[in-house]
Formats: C-alpha cells, sequence, structure tokens
C-alpha cells in the first residue's frame, strides 16, 4: 500500500504504481484535495520543474457556471461560431486580396 514518510516542510507520502501506470492517492491527500470516487485530478508541471495536483471540478460542479460569470452573450454557440467563421474568412480574404496588390505592384 502507501508508506509515509514526515518532515518539518511538507507532507510526503510513497505509493506503488502499477504496470498499468495506476497509483492510489493516499486518503489524507484526497481529502485535502476534496476528492472523491469517482473523480479527477490534474498533475501540472511549474516553470520550475515542480508538479502539482489539483482537483478536476465535476460537469455538475460546473453547472451554471457561465451564469454565475455573467457571459457575454445570449446567442447560441452555432450562431457565434457561424458568425467567427465569417469574420475569419473576411479576413482571409482581405489578406489574399493585400497579397496580391502586393505582387502587383513589385511587377510594375
Amino acid at each position: 500500500m502507501s508508506k509515509s514518510e514526515k518532515s518539518d516542510e511538507s507532507e510526503r507520502a510513497v505509493v506503488a504504481v502499477t504496470k498499468h501506470g495506476q497509483a492510489t492517492i493516499p486518503k489524507r491527500f484526497r481529502e485535502k484535495l476534496g476528492v472523491e470516487a469517482p473523480g479527477k485530478v490534474q498533475f501540472r508541471e511549474t516553470a520550475d520543474g515542480e508538479v502539482i495536483v489539483e482537483r478536476v471540478r465535476s460537469p455538475s460542479e460546473m453547472r451554471g457556471f457561465a451564469a454565475r460569470n455573467e457571459a457575454s452573450t445570449d446567442d447560441p454557440a452555432t450562431e457565434v461560431l457561424r458568425e467567427k467563421r465569417a469574420r475569419d474568412r473576411a479576413e482571409r480574404e482581405r489578406k489574399r486580396e493585400e497579397r496580391e496588390t502586393d505582387r502587383s505592384a513589385e511587377e510594375r
């Protein structure tokens, strides 16, 4: 199972990793992170190489998240995407025309 070590600077635990890459998070760390089964954690590496383990919120915890943070639009996502694609197409066309104009000017 797990062998635990305590030091003055931090709490530690040594756990085994199975051949499938699975490891059991010790109960005290699950409780500290607020992870309940079934749950998920995220491993994140900082710029200085430290690995951080963070709880991932469940979909039910995220429900209404946008509403709480004042969503910027009431438009359906499909319509927002259509408008974005139209703007992107127009921008690509504008850039293509600029390149053609530049080439024509260079040829003169």
